[in-house]
């Protein structure tokens, strides 16, 4: 290899052959590309036809890392999943921590492509010297969790594993991957596909060092960058509590979901936060590879003798969204939807989402088997989630999501089923924030907080604000969080918690690769990834229009009715005033499509002649 950081191949496996072969990677992807996101959404353009159907064999799963990841650096542990979404039918991808990225890296290789579709159950065993087709049949329908502590136990501790629960297996649309017990990455449904594929699990047992093209200065930018991160003064309280200390920031700033996203604070928070699990419950602090500041929130929940692990949108959206103040509860839910491999930001939505329904008469009880489910009944929700995991009566059409969900329903169910792009909106609600519910709105995935967790920022600069400046720091946000770290691919919590300035991560990337990139050449690249994964959902939706970037009705015209913000809602033309100065900021049309000129201007004149192609009119 010329540079460092990179293995320099990708490992592709058709599951339908149970064939498997490395491919070089080009300079001119790794130069153009990174790796991460910019790997996976290159691969599913250039290699899906338009409009496949996410549950055939012609769908791919992408396994990504980047060059940063697996390297002896600040919280490297991260790795890229994707697909086409079966849950939004578009471009869907997520990332997950742990040593599943350094495994696959020291395999010798950047990422892997899964093709095809197997005959029955299987797992694939990946080392540097071969890959394994092994039975799965004897792990198929046991939980993820269940399933980790088997493969562990025949492979040893020293391995990687993306694994899949009954919610994949039985093709939830918005089935994750799940790997160390508990971590869970891939919300559009990655796992599905995985499911579809009859895939069970990978497991990645590597050995092989990774090029460094500075070692010396790599050493010496780590070093730094640790002291830097354990001398910040709120660095204790970050590692005591991770992310659940926001419970307790949302409640004060009037933008924790509660009951559906109908109010945007919650009576028993207190019962749920940051605070009371540190101090009663969190049992182990747990950290990705090469983490200095784990996040990780063991807890111990006696009542019910199990261990599970909390974070703040898991939380938040199976708590004050449900109606449920009791962190044994709250707890349970979360180690359920991670034995099942089920995402707990959609399922904590899609049940939220039903309970409404049921109430407003669009399900009755015969629809749900005799059930009466109601915000903070527990014992219902449990068994609407084990409904959704194996698909009976309900959990059929729960499954679904809730923009399907909505759709069957009919009448105004679409108003109160919270999602963007069939992606269920994550912890934040945003009545009264414009620009969070612009940052969902524009999500390259569909309602998520990952690329741009914008709230925080307005608050400070104010609500009220409706500024071209506004948006030009929602569009930096998404460059830096969902452009320069999921290219890298590393975690970005250094730089949000404790203050990490960016320069560092040039620095690392210099040192790790040899190439010299300034952070406009980087903003660069992640301006072209954006562009790109636009363009794959206008191929595969055949047009866009505003309407598909706008958040749900609730956030227009249902306010809360408690709560320091009570009575506000987002007004539309404020909305639309900010979408407008988005895509011209982005050089797309009013439409929200990427004029050609902005294609060109990023090196995708191929992509503008597919969009043409299929009938797509480029301005």
């Amino acid at each position: 290899m010329k540079y460092g950081g990179w293995m320099g191949k990708i490992l592709r496996i058709n599951l339908s052959s149970k064939r498997y072969r490395y491919e070089d990677l080009s300079e001119h992807l790794l130069v153009n590309y990174i790796g991460g996101r910019g790997f996976a959404i290159k691969f599913l353009w250039d290699e899906l036809k338009p409009k496949t159907d996410p549950l055939s064999l012609e769908n791919k799963i992408i396994l990504a890392t980047g060059p940063l990841s697996g390297v002896f650096l600040p919280s490297s542990g991260k790795l890229v999943v994707a697909t086409k979404s079966p849950l939004t039918n578009g471009y869907g991808d997520g990332n997950i921590g742990g040593y599943i990225s350094t495994s696959i890296k020291m395999c010798g290789i950047d990422g892997i492509i899964v093709e095809g579709k197997a005959d029955k159950p299987i797992y694939l065993y990946i080392t540097p010297d071969e890959v394994e087709f092994k039975n799965a049949e004897y792990i198929w329908g046991r939980g993820a969790i269940e399933t980790d502590y088997i493969l562990r136990k025949d492979y040893g501790n020293d391995i990687g594993t993306l694994i899949i629960g009954p919610g994949g297996e039985n093709l939830v649309k918005y089935a994750v991957v799940i790997t160390e017990y508990g971590r869970a990455g891939g919300r559009p449904g990655i796992g599905c596909v995985f499911g579809s594929k009859k895939l069970k699990a990978i497991v990645a047992k590597g050995w092989l060092d990774i090029p460094i093209a500075d070692m010396d200065r790599l050493v010496d930018v780590t070093r730094r960058t640790i002291d830097f991160l354990k001398n910040q003064p709120n660095y204790d309280y970050w590692v005591s509590q991770g992310t659940m200390a926001t419970i307790e920031w949302s409640q004060k700033n009037a933008v924790l979901p509660t009951y559906n996203f109908q109010e945007n604070v919650f009576e028993e928070y207190k019962n749920i936060g940051g605070e009371i699990m540190s101090k009663m419950y969190k049992v182990m602090r747990k950290a990705c590879f090469s983490c200095p500041m784990p996040c990780g929130n063991i807890v111990n929940v006696k009542k019910y003798r199990l261990w599970s692990e909390l974070d703040y949108e898991n939380v938040a959206m199976f708590g004050s969204n449900l109606g449920i103040g009791d962190m044994d509860a709250v707890s349970q839910l979360n180690y359920i939807a991670d034995e099942y491999g089920i995402d707990a930001i959609s399922l904590g939505n899609v049940i939220g989402f039903t309970i409404e329904a049921f109430k407003k008469g669009y399900i009755d009880k015969k629809m749900i088997g005799g059930l009466e489910p109601d915000f903070g009944d527990v014992d219902t929700i449990i068994e609407l989630t084990r409904m959704v995991a194996y698909r009976r009566g309900i959990g059929d059409l729960m499954a679904e999501g809730t923009m399907r969900m909505a759709e069957k329903l009919g009448g105004d169910a679409y108003k109160f089923a919270m999602h963007i792009k069939g992606l269920e909106i994550t912890a934040y609600n945003s009545h009264s924030a414009p620009g969070m519910a612009l940052a969902y709105g524009t999500s390259p995935i569909g309602a998520h907080h990952k690329d741009a967790w914008f709230i925080a920022w307005e608050l400070k600069i104010g609500r009220d604000v409706v500024s071209r400046e506004k948006v030009e720091k929602l569009v930096l946000m998404q460059r830096i969080r969902g452009g320069l770290f999921e290219m890298f691919t590393i975690c970005r919590l250094p730089w949000i918690e404790l203050g990490l300035d960016l320069n560092y991560y040039v620095e690392m990337f210099e040192a790790v690769t040899g190439l010299k990139y300034s952070l406009e050449k980087m903003f660069k690249i992640s301006d072209r990834i954006y562009n790109l994964i636009r363009a794959f959902w206008i191929r595969e939706y055949g047009y866009w229009s505003r309407g598909l970037d706008y958040p749900p009705d609730r956030w227009f015209e249902h306010p809360p009715k408690t709560g320091p913000y009570k009575g506000i809602t987002i007004n539309r033309e404020i909305y639309d005033k900010l979408l407008s100065y988005y895509y011209e900021i982005r050089g797309w049309d009013e439409n929200g499509i990427p004029r050609k000129d902005t294609l060109i201007k990023y090196g995708l004149e191929d992509v503008a002649l597919e969009l043409e192609k299929c009938g797509i009119k480029l301005k």
